[in-house]
């Protein structure tokens, strides 16, 4: 693959990516492909159309690719069902949702999720937020006696707009070291831009959504089927909050080093700072979270230890679907990466004579089309688009807008080769086509929403 050159010309390579997604489609509406055989299928052709090394496709190419998202997924995921089924098993999710409807009221439900989610989406990553939050979700919707989209739209929703636009969220903070921009600018005007295009995208889009498709409750992260009769002394909400800010803590604490070690406060090789990032990283914030859960929702309330292990081991078999969808997700996005098919979309995107705000953001929505990576889409195109940033001489507002454009567009048309689509997708407990009108359409909304108020700080600082 170091020496493998493509030979190929840009409308070759967007031609064949154009055919694979039409593949995936067609496999999976028409013929009710499994997603995961659709997903290799499509993977394996479109590395053999675009002429990649035969020797190579499979280790270096389909594997390494579905092995490296598994890397970043599977034990995320895993924890995370397991600190949701200890939450749901023992009547804590149930508890929390009931506070809320109290504290809010039944109609500000959604609201008060999203909000949560907000919060809690500052310091963690989408991923290991959604995995954490949609048990609480599910269950004040379930409380509800109402379908998910609703509950589900407005907290999904959060955790996306605070990963894609404000620091110390690695996208963010790479778009502004590539700029030049100043990261406490970025912070203070994506925070606002985060919050209103949260609002339309991902509540207000949410209510819309949830009138129009009929979205059940799944049990998916509960680890199957609930039980009716619920527990006798359910776990008091404050105990489940307190459980839950444990990973939001520990993975606060690793961005929030990482950060101080971008901007030079402390050094990275310090014993201490090696540790406690190590302590923070998201797997072991997320372990942690487990064996705390396990101890306070279990033991403490009285639970055999064999009740419990299998309390935790019912949470698995659920989700490995989900998993290893995403894997193969990950896959598809690694081959139109590999290819060049990502490259040659920028590329042409960025020779087209456009104004440089508008040019950031199209490059960034051309990269997450063509590879589906939203952190690998703003990186990459605030590097291509580095040296005409530099040359126009912007303020250091004006390139903080530049960097939420860039993410703005980084974030837009999520489909197939995207693992946060199959995730989403599966979490609820959606079909395909459900996905693409409900998960799309919120992503590219956050797209559009973001850019504007983006252009419109632009054209005002």
């Amino acid at each position: 693959m170091e020496n493998w050159t493509q030979t190929l010309s840009t409308g070759t390579l967007l031609g064949i990516a154009a055919g694979a997604i039409l593949l995936i489609l067609i496999l999976i509406i028409k013929f009710r492909v499994h997603a995961l055989l659709t997903l290799m299928i499509a993977s394996l052709l479109t590395a053999i159309a675009t002429g990649l090394p035969m020797g190579s496709i499979v280790n270096d190419v389909l594997v390494k690719n579905f092995g490296g998202t598994l890397g970043s997924v599977a034990l995320l995921v895993g924890l995370g069902a397991m600190l949701g089924r200890l939450v749901e098993t023992s009547g804590g999710a149930q508890s929390l949702a009931d506070a809320l409807i109290r504290t809010f009221g039944e109609k500000r439900a959604p609201f008060a999720l999203g909000v949560a989610s907000l919060i809690f989406g500052f310091p963690i990553f989408f991923d290991a937020g959604l995995v954490v939050m949609l048990p609480i979700v599910f269950a004040t919707a379930r409380r509800m006696k109402a379908n998910v989209l609703a509950y589900g739209m407005a907290s999904i929703g959060a955790f996306s707009v605070m990963h894609v636009f404000l620091p110390p969220h690695p996208g963010p903070i790479a778009a502004s070291e590539f700029y030049g921009a100043n990261i406490g600018h970025v912070l203070l005007l994506g925070l606002p831009l985060a919050v209103i295009t949260w609002y339309f995208s991902g509540y207000l889009l949410g209510q819309v959504l949830d009138r129009k498709f009929a979205v059940p409750v799944p049990d998916i992260l509960s680890g199957g089927k609930q039980d009716d009769d619920p527990p006798q002394e359910p776990a008091k909400a404050g105990t489940v909050i307190g459980i839950m800010l444990i990973p939001m803590l520990l993975i606060f604490l690793n961005t929030g080093l990482a950060t101080l070690i971008a901007e030079k406060v402390v050094s990275a090789d310090e014993g201490w700072v090696q540790t406690l990032r190590m302590i923070g990283s998201t797997p072991i914030a997320l372990l942690i979270s487990v064996l705390v859960a396990m101890f306070v929702l279990g033991r403490k309330r009285g639970e055999e230890a064999s009740a419990l292990e299998k309390t935790v081991d019912g949470a698995l078999g659920p989700v490995c679907s989900v998993i290893l969808i995403t894997g193969a997700g990950g896959m598809f996005g690694g081959v139109l990466r590999a290819s060049g098919i990502g490259q040659a979309l920028a590329d042409s995107m960025g020779h087209l004579g456009i104004p440089v705000l508008l040019g950031c953001f199209l490059v960034a929505l051309a990269l997450r089309i063509a590879q589906g990576s939203a952190t690998v889409a703003l990186t990459t195109a605030a590097a291509l688009m580095a040296p005409a940033v530099a040359a126009a001489g912007y303020s250091d507002w004006q390139l903080a807008c530049i960097v939420l454009a860039t993410a703005a567009g980084s974030v837009g048309v999520s489909h197939f080769n995207d693992s946060g689509f199959w995730l989403v997708g599966r979490l609820l407990d959606m079909d395909v086509p459900t996905t693409l009108k409900t998960w799309t359409v919120n992503q590219t909304l956050i797209a559009a929403i973001g850019f504007a108020l983006s252009a419109l700080a632009f054209s005002i600082l």
